[in-house]
């Protein structure tokens, strides 16, 4: 009997040899299909990307015309802002509000360049500032109108305080 209780341990420690070689095996099955399926993923998320720049449409520019002359706001001495403006859009029917809203437009920005202090302009920080708020007026004119106001930038192509 002892002869036969002996190798009855030897079996049993053979399928668990097999079930950890099986274990790895399907670990590797799943790690490669992971990997398959990751690469599908990204690669086709770039090819949906691409078309989408192709499709971007050519920035048109609005010249603000004639230049704006406006007094600046400073208290110790007369001070005079001479500035061109462009306003750059992407969008056709933007391009057509802006012509269309122009007397309006150039009104807001000659009171906000009007409003400026001459020390806030001799930076480049306090230009890029005036940027922003001449887009904020731009894009508010066109949405009081109910047109639309996609709108990227508005361009100083000079910008002159004496």
């Amino acid at each position: 009997m002892s002869a036969q209780a002996a190798p009855a341990p030897a079996p049993a420690e053979a399928p668990k040899k097999k079930s950890k070689k099986l274990l790895f095996i399907i670990l590797a099955v799943v790690l490669v299909a992971g990997g398959g399926v990751a690469a599908w993923f990204f690669t086709a998320g770039a090819k949906a990307e691409a078309p989408a720049a192709e499709e971007k449409l050519p920035t048109q520019y609005f010249a603000m015309e004639p230049s704006f002359v406006v007094n600046l706001a400073d208290t110790d001495a007369v001070r005079y802002l001479q500035a061109d403006v462009q306003i750059a859009t992407r969008d056709p029917e933007t391009l057509t509000a802006l012509q269309a809203h122009g007397p309006a437009l150039r009104n807001r920005l000659l009171l906000l360049f009007g409003q400026q202090l001459s020390p806030s302009l001799a930076q480049r920080s306090g230009k890029e500032r005036l940027q922003e708020k001449a887009l904020a007026e731009v894009r508010a004119v066109l949405k009081k109108e109910g047109a639309p106001d996609k709108v990227e930038s508005v361009i100083f192509t000079s910008l002159v305080t004496q």
